[in-house]
């Protein structure tokens, strides 16, 4: 990989879309001015050692209360404990901002008691919280956790309730933008579909999140020349060389990216893969630049710190506050994170042989659709899956999974 690179601001005379009208999804206000489109109960715990607790729990509190909410939850991770540093403050981060997602509209944090992720701790990076809708449990001080559990999520579960959905302003409406598996194609069906989805929601006032960071390499001044202003430039340039130190600082080659099945799926080169990564965020200005494991603050487009990495990437992704994610894959995959993840097939041969997996098909751009029909279409889809009208596959299948990044020892 070529040493760390100086970068200067070629801005773009781009424009920012508007729309004369203001159209609605009928999702679920909370009381802190956000809105959900999913009223799930979460159970998130601090540290891996009681994974197999929280997935009873979970179980144990669908089968009692299961059809009051949109459903009970669990995400099993394997940290929080023995880490040092940055791994254990990104952990922490990264757990507190998946606790604030509003598609929960109850939280139970459930801890062990030893571990490192303390939940006194974790309730300081949490900082100002609903502490009605967000509660705590320590295994170590219950007789029976699961009684205590239970009896707490039934509490979450009486409150969660009182949300209807409503009309909202799509606006509010915050999308996260993906690929993994990607082919020849997905650059010419997939992602740019995707890109025309991301500005039209910007247009709308609404937020369309970007990462994948490494595989921005060999396309990021695209980005760069798109940022709103100096302070965003600068925030790029350090996005892209920071994560370029973080390869070299453990001595890897950024170019074993692509991988094998991007390779066999037609992707030669990582500025290939590149070049169709940045076209998932359309043509909107960039406006600004979120730190891993954070929330996003400013509609519009904005780029996230994360790896490839598709369960990573993901995770950090609904961490920042997206409400679904849309995911355009020629090679396939199952995966879905805790928020809807919507397949978007880049190929009709993916899409007709997966139909378990892909909720879209992008393929028919290289049949019989163009452009605006088939935005149209998949823009119509969405809307309807934020009004809770219909499911993504992975919601169906039970696939919600979530990753957290690593870099340091683990004691």
């Amino acid at each position: 990989m070529a040493a760390l690179a100086p970068y200067s601001a070629e801005p773009d005379e781009h424009t920012q879309l508007t729309q004369p009208t203001e159209p609605t999804f009928n999702g679920y206000a909370r009381e802190n001015g956000d809105v959900g489109i999913r009223n799930e109960i979460w159970i998130i715990n601090t540290v891996g050692c009681i994974n197999k607790t929280c997935e009873l729990l979970a179980r144990s509190a669908e089968q009692q209360f299961g059809g009051r909410v949109d459903g009970i939850y669990h995400f099993a991770h394997p940290f929080g404990c023995s880490q040092l540093g940055d791994d254990l403050a990104n952990t922490q981060q990264l757990l507190a901002s998946l606790a604030l997602h509003p598609n929960a509209g109850g939280v139970l944090v459930v801890g062990l008691g030893c571990e490192n992720n303390q939940v006194e701790a974790f309730k300081q990076v949490l900082g100002d919280f609903d502490r009605t809708r967000i509660l705590f449990m320590k295994t170590q001080d219950e007789r029976d956790e699961l009684e205590a559990g239970l009896a707490l999520i039934e509490q979450l579960v009486i409150r969660a309730e009182q949300y209807k959905r409503e009309p909202i302003s799509i606006a509010k409406l915050r999308i996260g933008l993906k690929c993994g598996g990607s082919d020849g194609f997905s650059g010419i069906t997939g992602n740019p579909l995707v890109g025309v989805i991301s500005d039209r929601l910007t247009a709308l006032g609404g937020t369309a999140i970007l990462t994948e960071v490494p595989e921005m390499f060999g396309a990021e001044t695209i980005l760069m020349n798109r940022a709103a202003d100096s302070e965003v430039f600068e925030k790029i340039v350090a996005l892209i060389n920071d994560f370029k130190q973080y390869f070299l600082r453990h001595d890897q080659e950024i170019y074993e990216n692509p991988s094998p099945g991007n390779k066999d799926g037609g992707i030669s080169t990582l500025e290939e893969k590149s070049l169709g990564c940045t076209q998932k965020g359309g043509h909107a200005v960039v406006v600004d630049v979120l730190a891993y494991g954070h929330r996003v603050k400013k509609p519009g487009l904005n780029l996230l710190e994360g790896p490839g990495n598709d369960l990573v990437s993901v995770t950090a992704l609904t961490a920042a506050g997206a409400h679904f994610i849309l995911f355009t894959t020629g090679r396939g995959t199952p995966f879905g994170g805790p928020v809807p993840t919507v397949k978007i097939s880049t190929n009709s041969d993916l899409a007709n042989r997966k139909k378990n997996w892909i909720d879209f098909n992008a393929g028919q751009l290289l049949e019989n659709k163009n452009m605006d029909q088939l935005s149209e279409e998949l823009w119509i889809q969405l809307m309807k899956l934020a009004s809770g009208e219909i499911e993504t596959h992975n919601e169906r299948n039970g696939y919600r999974e979530i990753a957290i990044f690593k870099d340091g020892v683990i004691l």
